[in-house]
């Protein structure tokens, strides 16, 4: 198919798919001509990866990673995980105390060797931003917290596939990636749910 082809089946701007094809996000076309190219289903479907990650908002360097995992994965789940959470997860800062973060982890059920220290740091950054906020999560409400990651992870590492390589790249990396705004979004609707059965919907 024609760049224009491709523009109309994946829903994304020619200039936004030549944008992709600078910065080699996106492969180059087949030359037919030196100003035309064609394009195949496996570019149509990179092209929804990237602009999936991008509208979630992965940048550009980040989404660059990621589509390097998905070239050239690293041989077991378990390190393709590590480098898709490394690609996203936000930095911490130097030497940050993870004394906190290292207690989650131990109820988490975690064990020394289980987790990517930069991963720690992150969850020990994410905790100092609540307390430099003034605001002190309660006990119950993070040992729920816990529980609840606990099993979301349980659900997402048992539903990898194992019918193709390829498949496991595409669930580790995106599944990673993509599903924290259906989470974040579930969170939401499932507090409106409670706070209405608790309190009544009606403000006297």
């Amino acid at each position: 198919m024609r760049i224009s082809e491709l523009s109309a089946a994946a829903g994304v701007p020619v200039p936004t798919i030549k944008y992709y094809l600078r910065e080699k996000l996106l492969p180059e076309g087949n030359r037919t001509s030196a100003t035309q190219a064609s394009y195949d289903d496996a570019h149509l479907q990179r092209l929804r990866v990237i602009r999936a990650l991008i509208e979630s908002g992965v940048s550009i360097a980040e989404t660059r990673k990621v589509i390097a995992a998905l070239d050239a994965p690293p041989p077991t789940p378990y390190e393709l995980l590590g480098v898709a959470h490394a690609a996203v997860a936000p930095g911490a800062e130097d030497g940050i105390d993870t004394a906190e973060a290292e207690k989650l982890f131990a109820q988490l059920g975690g064990e020394a060797d289980q987790c990517d220290p930069a991963q720690l740091a992150g969850l020990a950054q994410a905790l100092r931003n609540v307390e430099r906020s003034g605001f002190q999560i309660p006990p119950d409400v993070l040992t729920a917290y816990v529980a609840a990651a606990r099993q979301i992870a349980e659900a997402e590492i048992a539903g990898i596939p194992t019918d193709s390589l390829e498949s496991v790249v595409r669930y580790v990396v995106l599944g990673t990636v993509l599903p924290e705004q259906v989470l974040l979004a579930l969170r939401r609707v499932a507090e409106q749910i409670v706070s209405a059965e608790r309190y009544g919907r009606d403000a006297g």
